[in-house]
């Protein structure tokens, strides 16, 4: 809101209302509001939700120090959707269409949180909301980012390409956009592409519709968009539910999550930036410089909130934070087109998850076999077998962050490794 504010101040002249057309300026606004709201909001949810006896309901697990945490405010996730959808609205063009597929995906999935955290703490269901329906929120989500994604016109990269050789559509979608399309040549224009990002390949792009490439050319497209769906809402999900899985220790989720996303914004503004974008050899992106103030906002949510639920934990984000942490992680990879860089930087959500998948197949699997189930860990996810083992809570968490800042360096690099 405040873009179109100081837009309309700068038409008049008005003193320094240039400042809100630079993107690093209003990042900068939206990393401390969003600071500000965590830190000074957080402190006042978490004494509501005491005064609600909103806490923690510990199972026995059998881990040290577990009923500590009993009572503990859970439901914090509130918290860490406010820092970030308030900075997002006042900072950010809300008519870009990125920028509203984040807030989309913020409060879609904190939504569905909140009712499972609502239904486990206030109808005294410790299962929460079924699977079921978690699961098919999940997917419709995937299915609105996918197909906004694929047909919404904004959503395009620029790209080399040789006028010679398009197609009458191609020509006919680039006409949209520009009328001076020379006769022959190389030109760089913005087109609508199912093209991603590779990491660590040379000519680093994969094109979705290789995957329906035996069905002609010309009768392709309706099966491309399906696939492409498909992929997204595989992608939103195991995300989401990785990041869930991963929110069971003191400021894990939350720390994790905070490196991610500053490796995204980082992947964002080199995206967004034609300069940075052609010297990297990446894909450009129009309008993906909007998503740089929502990474800021996101970065400075998760900070915020680490204040509180570091070790001793003092709130719980519970599902209303982590399936949106991970919901937005995904679709914002999505957006930038890195989502095939995911197993790396989120390799401890990844983990995580695997090691659930693992443990339960391979325990179903031999009990099948020998009449007894056998385990490939202590207990899963894998922090809590590292808690069986002995180790202290805060230096479980310390360790994945440090890998987590790896992962995410190694991310980065492979603008440059091919």
């Amino acid at each position: 809101m405040f873009y179109y504010l100081f837009n309309y101040l700068e038409s008049v002249n008005f003193p320094g209302a240039r400042l809100f057309t630079f993107i690093s300026f209003r990042s900068a606004a939206a990393v401390i509001t969003s600071l500000i709201i965590s830190l000074l909001i957080g402190k006042r949810i978490i004494q509501y939700l005491q005064r609600k006896q909103v806490g923690e309901v510990v199972r026995n697990l059998g881990l040290e120090g577990q009923y500590k945490k009993q009572g503990t405010p859970s439901m914090g996730g509130i918290i860490i959707l406010a820092s970030i959808i308030i900075p997002t609205l006042l900072f950010a063009k809300l008519g870009n269409v990125y920028i509203i597929l984040m807030l989309i995906t913020t409060f879609w999935l904190g939504l569905i949180g909140f009712l499972d955290d609502y239904i486990k703490i206030f109808k005294k269901n410790k299962e929460g909301l079924a699977g079921r329906f978690k699961i098919a929120g999940q997917i419709v989500l995937g299915i609105i980012i996918g197909l906004t994604l694929f047909f919404s016109n904004e959503v395009r990269i620029a790209e080399k390409v040789d006028v010679s050789n398009l197609t009458l559509r191609d020509r006919h979608e680039m006409l949209n956009i520009s009328a001076n399309i020379p006769a022959k040549g190389v030109i760089t224009m913005e087109k609508k592409s199912t093209k991603t990002t590779i990491p660590f390949v040379k000519n680093n792009e994969f094109d979705y519709s290789w995957l329906v490439s035996f069905i002609n050319a010309e009768h392709r497209r309706p099966y491309t968009w399906i696939v492409f769906v498909i992929i997204v809402i595989f992608i939103v999900t195991s995300v989401s539910n990785g990041a869930n899985l991963t929110d069971g220790l003191d400021g894990l989720a939350t720390g994790t999550s905070a490196i991610i996303g500053t490796a995204l914004a980082i992947l964002a503004y080199v995206s967004s930036n034609f300069i940075y974008a052609n010297y990297l050899n990446i894909m450009y992106i129009p309008g993906s410089e909007e998503l740089v103030i929502f990474a800021s906002a996101f970065i400075g949510a998760t900070i915020g909130f680490l204040w509180y639920n570091s070790f001793p934990a003092q709130v719980f984000m519970g599902d209303t934070g982590s399936l949106a942490l991970g919901g937005i992680i995904a679709v914002f990879a999505i957006i930038i087109r890195k989502e095939l860089l995911i197993p790396i930087l989120c390799g401890i959500f990844l983990v995580e998850n695997l090691s659930v998948v693992l443990q339960v197949s391979w325990f179903k699997r031999t009990k099948r076999k020998y009449g007894a189930g056998r385990r490939i860990f202590l207990m899963a996810p894998l922090h809590h077998h590292y808690q069986k083992k002995g180790f202290p809570e805060p230096k479980i968490v310390t360790r994945f962050w440090i890998v987590a800042i790896i992962l995410a360096v190694i991310s980065i690099v492979t603008l440059k490794i091919r």
